[in-house]
């Protein structure tokens, strides 16, 4: 027995149903998914963003250190300060405020303030986007639990002109369809909470190699005073 035009369309249609159950999914959920999908979109540009950001900003402490202190335990600041130039980060433009106030023979109070102020300026570069993370997070849960109850009206508007028959499958797949936006908000809000956990702890990192080398940097500044070149 041939198959008819109308049970081929059914079958074609269960079939990619089958293959593609995100898509069937997405579709289901109504034009919440695509709000959603949107701050999904965001999401992922400001990670994408911060990793370039963060990697680009960043020097090896270590490295860095042991260069800059044997050039200011032999007198040389301004060979200090060039390097400091030749590697641009947050950590090296906070040695750098520090040495040049040594460099025009500041006080220790001086040299220090010099560096705090430094660590502020370079805060909002390492911080950048990284709060909208926190913001998306909550956006796309809130979104998703507007789209199931919306989802939920229509099903119970349904359930309320059909056969009695059908309500309970009626019932159940508006359900169905209106939990799809609950499970594509959390999905979207876990992995931007995720990430803004992780770039918390980056910049916090680097925030504290920066008051760290800071420190370490004026008890050095103070004990070889008498060694500096101008």
């Amino acid at each position: 027995m041939e198959p008819t035009a109308a049970s081929t369309a059914v079958a074609v249609a269960n079939a990619a149903e089958n293959i593609n159950p995100i898509v069937r999914a997405f579709n289901e959920g109504g034009f919440v998914m695509y709000v959603i999908l949107v701050i999904g979109a965001l999401t992922l540009f400001v990670v994408i963003e911060r990793f370039m950001a963060l990697r680009s900003l960043r020097v090896d402490k270590k490295e860095f250190s042991d260069q800059v202190f044997r050039m200011i335990i032999s007198g040389d600041i301004r060979q200090a300060i060039s390097f400091c130039d030749s590697r641009p980060a947050p950590l090296s433009n906070t040695v750098k405020a520090g040495l040049v106030q040594a460099m025009n023979k500041r006080p220790d109070e001086e040299i220090q303030v010099a560096m705090d102020a430094s660590v502020m300026r370079e805060m909002p570069r390492l911080e950048g986007w990284t709060a909208f993370l926190a913001v998306f997070g909550n956006i796309s849960v809130l979104a998703g639990l507007l789209g199931t109850i919306f989802g939920m009206i229509g099903a119970f508007r349904a359930v309320s002109s059909a056969d009695p028959a059908t309500k309970a499958t009626l019932l159940s797949q508006g359900i169905s369809h209106a939990l799809n936006c609950t499970g594509f908000g959390l999905s979207v809000s876990i992995a931007a909470i995720i990430f803004y956990g992780l770039f918390q702890h980056m910049i916090q990192k680097a925030e504290n190699e920066m008051v760290e080398t800071s420190m370490s940097l004026m008890n050095l500044v103070a004990a070889n005073r008498d060694k500096m070149r101008e």
